[in-house]
C-alpha cells in the first residue's frame, strides 16, 4: 500500500485550513450537491410538482416512485458511499466526463431512476449552481471567521483605548494615537471586508443569482422541448428545484450561456483578495512593531524562534499570514483570465483552472483568518517599550503646542519656528548621530528667548513645560473613536454571531 508520505498533499489541507472549509470542497461533498440537484431536478419535473415533462399519452415521464427511490438513495446518511465515488472514478475513466460518470454511478444506485437522471440538462446546471451552492456556504464561513477577527481585535481596542503610542506616517514618527485606536483601525478595515462579502442568503441580487437551468448554450431548448412548448412552464422550472433544496424561489440570471458568468467569479475573488490584503497589512505592521519590542505574537512556552538563535521570537504567524494572503492575493488573476477568454457560449478551459483557484482561495484565506484570531486573542502589549519609544519623539511632537503657547503670551508665531526648528534639527543630530538622548526641552528651556521679555518671549515661568509632555495631549479623538467603533458596529456583530462563533473550531498548527 502506498504511504501518504510518499504523494504530493497540498499543505492547505494539511496545514492551513479548518476543517469545516475542507469538508466544503471536499469531493464527497462536491459529489452529495450535485445529487441533491438531481433530485431537486426530478422533484420538479415529478407531474405533482412541476406539470412537465408528459410523454405522448399525457402521463408524467418522471414518475412518483423513480423521485422516492432517487430520493432514498440521496438523502441517506453520509450522502454518496466509498464504492459509489469508486464506481464513478472508473465510469470517468471509461467515459472522460466526470458528470457523465456520476450520471452513471447514481443510476446504479437507483435503478428504477436511471432513466431519468439529468434529464434536460447539461453538465453545468449541475456543476454551476453546484459550484454557487458551495461558494455561498465558503462565504459564510469566511464572514464567521472574519467576524472572530474583529471581535478578538476590539476585545483588545476596548482595553488599550486610552494607552499612548507613537504613530507613524511614512513609516517615520507622527502624531501618537493609541494602542486600542490602531487595534480598532485594523478591525474597522475588516469589517468593511466583512460588509464587501454578499450576505450568502441574499439570493434576491443579481450579483447572488443562480444559474438556473438553461441547458448546452443557455436557450433552454431541451427543456421548451419537454414542456412542449410551454414557455410558462420551462420558466417556473428554472427556479423549481432551489425550492425543492429549500432555498425558495431564488433569483436566477436574466441570461446565461452554458455557464453562470464567468465573471462572477472575479467579484468572489476579488473580494477574498481584499480582505487578504487587509490580514496582510495587519500581519506587517505586527511584525514592525515586534521589531520595536512593543508587540508580541503568542509565544509558547516550548516553542522554537530559530534554530540557530535560541533567543528569537520570531512572528511565525504573522509570517504565515503574510505568507498565505499573498497566495490569495494572486489567485484573482486567475477568475479574470478566465472571464476573459470564454469564447462565445463557452470553453471548457475554465474548468481545471476553477478547480484550483476557488477551493484554494477559500481554504488560504480560511487558514489566514483562523491564524489572525489566534495571534489577535494573544497579543502581548509591552507597556513599558510602548511608553519608551513614544517619550523619546515626543519632544519633537510638542514642539507645535510650546510655539502656540508661546503665541498666546504675546510672542512672534514666525520667531519661535525659527527658534524652535534650531534646537530641533540640533537635537535630532545629536539623537542620531551621537546616539544620545532627546534633549530639545532642555535646549529650549536654556534658550534665554524663552525665558525674558527680549523680543516679545514669553516667561519661562509661564510656560507648561511639565504639560507639555503629557501624551494625552496629542491623542485627539482616538479613545472616543475607539469606544464609539466597537459601541456603534463591534457590539452588534457580536450579538450577530453569538452562536456561530461559539461552534467555530479552528484550523491546522498555529507555528
Amino acid at each position: 500500500m502506498t504511504s501518504p508520505y510518499d504523494t504530493y498533499t497540498s499543505p492547505l489541507a494539511t496545514r492551513n485550513a479548518s476543517p469545516e472549509m475542507r469538508r466544503l470542497w471536499s469531493a464527497r461533498h462536491k459529489f452529495n450537491t450535485w445529487r441533491r440537484i438531481w433530485l431537486a431536478v426530478a422533484e420538479a419535473q415529478n407531474y405533482n410538482i412541476g406539470g412537465f415533462p408528459r410523454d405522448k399519452a399525457g402521463q408524467t415521464i418522471v414518475t412518483k416512485v423513480q423521485v422516492e427511490e432517487l430520493r432514498a438513495v440521496v438523502n441517506r446518511p453520509g450522502g454518496i458511499t466509498d464504492d459509489e465515488l469508486k464506481a464513478a472514478e472508473k465510469y470517468e475513466r471509461e467515459l472522460r466526463h466526470d458528470v457523465m460518470a456520476h450520471v452513471h454511478a447514481l443510476g446504479d444506485s437507483c435503478p428504477a431512476a436511471k432513466g431519468i437522471i439529468h434529464l434536460g440538462l447539461t453538465s453545468q446546471d449541475v456543476v454551476c449552481n453546484a459550484d454557487k451552492i458551495t461558494c455561498d456556504d465558503a462565504i459564510k464561513l469566511v464572514k464567521t471567521r472574519l467576524a472572530a477577527v474583529i471581535l478578538a481585535l476590539c476585545e483588545q481596542a476596548g482595553k488599550r483605548a486610552d494607552e499612548p503610542t507613537l504613530a507613524f506616517t511614512h513609516y517615520q514618527a507622527a502624531q501618537p494615537t493609541t494602542v486600542g485606536r490602531r487595534f480598532a483601525q485594523w478591525a474597522h478595515d475588516l469589517y468593511l471586508c466583512w460588509c464587501r462579502l454578499w450576505d450568502h442568503d441574499d439570493w434576491d441580487s443579481q450579483i447572488g443569482a443562480f444559474k438556473g437551468f438553461r441547458g448546452a448554450t443557455g436557450t433552454q431548448a431541451a427543456l421548451l422541448s419537454l414542456a412542449d412548448g410551454d414557455a410558462a412552464k420551462v420558466d417556473h422550472f428554472d427556479r423549481s428545484p432551489f425550492a425543492h433544496l429549500g432555498m425558495g424561489m431564488v433569483q436566477t440570471f436574466g441570461l446565461t450561456t452554458q455557464t453562470y458568468p464567468r465573471v462572477i467569479d472575479t467579484f468572489i475573488l476579488a473580494d477574498l483578495a481584499s480582505t487578504a490584503s487587509v490580514l496582510h497589512k495587519i500581519a506587517t505592521d505586527i511584525r514592525l512593531l515586534c521589531n520595536r519590542k512593543e508587540i508580541d505574537e503568542p509565544f509558547e512556552d516550548k516553542q522554537i524562534g530559530s534554530s540557530a538563535m535560541p533567543y528569537k521570537r520570531n512572528p511565525m504567524r504573522c509570517e504565515r499570514i503574510c505568507g498565505l494572503t499573498r497566495f490569495v492575493m494572486n489567485l484573482v488573476g486567475n477568475a479574470y483570465d478566465t472571464a476573459a477568454t470564454q469564447w462565445l457560449e463557452r470553453t471548457l478551459d475554465d474548468s481545471s483552472n476553477r478547480r484550483l483557484s476557488l477551493p484554494e482561495a477559500f481554504l488560504a484565506l480560511d487558514g489566514a483568518l483562523d491564524l489572525m484570531h489566534n495571534v489577535a486573542s494573544g497579543l502581548i502589549v509591552h507597556e513599558a517599550m510602548v511608553k519608551k519609544n513614544l517619550m523619546a519623539e515626543l519632544p519633537f511632537m510638542a514642539t507645535e503646542n510650546i510655539m502656540m503657547a508661546c503665541v498666546k503670551l504675546g510672542g512672534d508665531r514666525q520667531h519661535y519656528h525659527e527658534l524652535i526648528r534650531v534646537h530641533a534639527q540640533a537635537a535630532g543630530h545629536r539623537v542620531k548621530h551621537e546616539g544620545l538622548d532627546n534633549d530639545l526641552l532642555d535646549r529650549l528651556k536654556a534658550d534665554k528667548n524663552f525665558h525674558s521679555k527680549a523680543r516679545g518671549g514669553p516667561l519661562s515661568a509661564e510656560l507648561d513645560w511639565d504639560g507639555v509632555m503629557d501624551p494625552m495631549k496629542y491623542i485627539g479623538r482616538s479613545v472616543e473613536q475607539t469606544e464609539r467603533f466597537i459601541k456603534e458596529v463591534v457590539e452588534p456583530l457580536r450579538e450577530q454571531y453569538k452562536d456561530a462563533l461559539a461552534n467555530l473550531g479552528e484550523s491546522g498548527p498555529k507555528v
